[in-house]
């Protein structure tokens, strides 16, 4: 049986004014997101990498509409969440959830963690008084959790524990898609790969989808089933991982790839070094990359490369496809 799409993302952009003076005119724009598109199948893992302030959590953001969108659109189940009415979107919203970088932060210190797992129950009317309690003690129960943290505080648990916590919280409505941003970004590598090897044990269970963002790319490999490389607000490469990370086109994914450490550097060839200025979001030109590209050609510097399929599954933006 063939997977049905869950998300489409069309051509999603998202522009942040640059303001000056007294009246707060608008003088020009930062394109965070610039015209990004993919398609999100049921139970999958789409990790999404590159360099801090490519855009990738301005994306999930304007993905779930916690930020605004300048154009374009995005279809969960086939509805167009922008087009939705604040009252019908918190419906929608129970289906949609986020795991957040900081497992400290994202948690009200003054509430205990049978609150703060239970408000999304209380919000969206699933549950209330002891049904809620029940729900609760289940999805501690659900991420490794005993029933003893119901009358604690945050800052009674180690960080793998507040993300444990920040995890059942996600759970509590039953979502369909996860958005899961940095979840093992300030955790230690052991405790990483617990928090990761939960995430696939409860996507089997539940049959989740993620949108996992992350800069380390042996948790991306380990855990997506396709992987999109994103630099300056665009999707520069897009491929099942076995690609990605067996065959990578994009010069920027090879860097990024050989920038991994390994345990035996002496058999990897000479390492790809990017040089060269990171691209003007605000007055961009050509394909963003050219300030960086070893390969660079005159093309390169006047016309931007489209996303586009290279072979099944493999897509590209880059002028030089063959080359790459």
């Amino acid at each position: 049986m063939v997977p049905n799409n869950l998300l489409q993302v069309d051509n999603l952009k998202k522009y942040f004014p640059i303001e000056r003076g007294v009246l707060r005119d608008t003088i020009g724009q930062v394109k965070a997101v610039d015209g990004v598109s993919f398609v999100l199948k049921e139970a999958e893992t789409l990790g999404l990498v590159g360099e801090s302030g490519c855009g990738k959590s301005t994306l999930a953001r304007v993905i779930l509409r916690l930020l605004p969108s300048t154009s374009g659109s995005v279809l969960f189940e086939g509805i167009n969440l922008f087009e939705l009415k604040s009252s019908k979107m918190r419906g929608l919203r129970k289906k949609m959830q986020i795991i957040f970088q900081d497992p400290i932060g994202c948690l009200n210190p003054r509430h205990t963690i049978e609150f703060i797992v239970g408000e999304p129950l209380a919000i969206h009317r699933l549950a209330k008084d002891k049904e809620r309690r029940m729900r609760v003690l289940e999805l501690l129960n659900l991420v490794g959790l005993s029933s003893d943290s119901l009358s604690r505080y945050p800052h009674e648990f180690s960080g793998g524990q507040r993300q444990r916590i920040g995890i059942a919280r996600a759970l509590a409505t039953n979502p369909k898609f996860i958005v899961a941003d940095e979840p093992v970004s300030s955790l230690d590598v052991s405790i990483a790969g617990q928090i990761i090897n939960l995430l696939r044990d409860l996507q089997e269970r539940l049959a989740l989808t993620y949108l996992f963002i992350s800069h380390d790319l042996r948790m991306v490999e380990y855990i997506s089933n396709r992987v999109a490389v994103m630099y300056a607000g665009k999707i520069v490469e897009l491929a099942t991982k076995e690609e990605i990370y067996r065959r990578p086109m994009h010069f920027y994914t090879r860097a990024l790839l050989e920038a991994v450490p390994t345990l035996y550097p002496k058999t990897r060839r000479s390492r790809l070094l990017l040089s060269g200025d990171l691209p003007n979001l605000t007055t961009p030109q050509g394909c963003p990359f050219h300030p960086r590209c070893q390969e660079i050609k005159p093309e390169c510097k006047e016309i931007e490369p489209e996303l586009i399929e290279i072979q099944n599954g493999h897509f590209l933006a880059c002028h030089h496809i063959f080359s790459c």
